[in-house]
């Protein structure tokens, strides 16, 4: 492998329909995660969940389109330009708006070598 990879986010192929990209894997990367999520509009199957089990903390920041990330009980409005990070035993679900939203999700375990997820694989 090279020194680097570019891709552009619409050529990942995508899991869960399409809405999951692999980007991590795509890129041959294997510090964090780091996953694109598509949803259409007013999509609200983002499952709530959170990381207490793995102590993987999140951060998520709005690539285009909006919506509501609803956050250890709090709503807070995905926009254009909006980060977000989440500690690993926050519960948190993610709905769409009516133009739809994609996120880029970055994720690891403070102090901890990264290990990928087996859903996170290409061959998964």
């Amino acid at each position: 492998m090279s020194g680097y990879t570019a891709l552009k986010i619409d050529d990942i192929e995508g899991a869960y329909g399409g809405a999951f990209k692999r980007v991590r894997a795509s890129l041959g990367d294997e510090s964090f995660g780091m996953q694109v999520i598509d949803m259409p509009a007013n999509a609200d199957q983002y499952p709530e969940h959170d990381h207490a089990g793995d102590g993987q903390e999140e951060v998520y920041v709005t690539l285009a389109g909006g919506g509501v990330m609803t956050v250890a009980g709090d709503d807070v409005t995905l926009a254009a330009d909006t980060v977000i990070r989440v500690g690993p035993g926050v519960v948190r679900k993610v709905a769409a708006g009516p133009d739809g939203l994609r996120l880029l999700v970055v994720g690891g375990v403070p102090g901890k070598a990264y290990e990928a997820p087996e859903f996170s694989k290409l061959e998964a």
